[in-house]
């Protein structure tokens, strides 16, 4: 499915995974380090049950949809930074096509994360 240019219209930042730290149990147990690898347009949209969430619902969490087009820079390892919020992508959702040249994923917003 070909994405028209108007339908790409929020910016993100890709987080990419730099190295892992060495915790007491273990390689990648004291939490792994990100940065910032490119910025890409994509469609957002909240997903459903997220509208609870902008009402002051406590127990909902900041879940989004995005569609884009097909990059390298994108893995379901990534994480995304969208208006302010960084999201990690729901691996069991990633679905890339490189041949249609598109990406689809489903990301839930980190909590106290930098």
């Amino acid at each position: 499915m070909a994405f028209s240019t108007g339908f790409l219209k929020h910016r993100i930042v890709v987080q990419n995974r730099t190295k892992a730290k060495q915790g007491k149990f273990g390689l990648d147990s004291a939490g792994a380090e990100f940065e910032d690898t490119c910025e890409l347009w994509a469609a957002v949209d909240w997903a459903k049950g997220t509208s609870a969430l902008r009402e002051g619902s406590i127990d909902a969490y900041a879940v989004v949809v995005v569609r884009m087009r097909w990059s390298p820079d994108i893995t379901c390892r990534s994480r995304i930074k969208y208006e302010g919020k960084v999201y990690q992508i729901l691996p069991e959702t990633f679905h890339d096509d490189r041949q249609a040249n598109t990406i689809q994923f489903t990301a839930q917003a980190i909590i106290n994360d930098k």
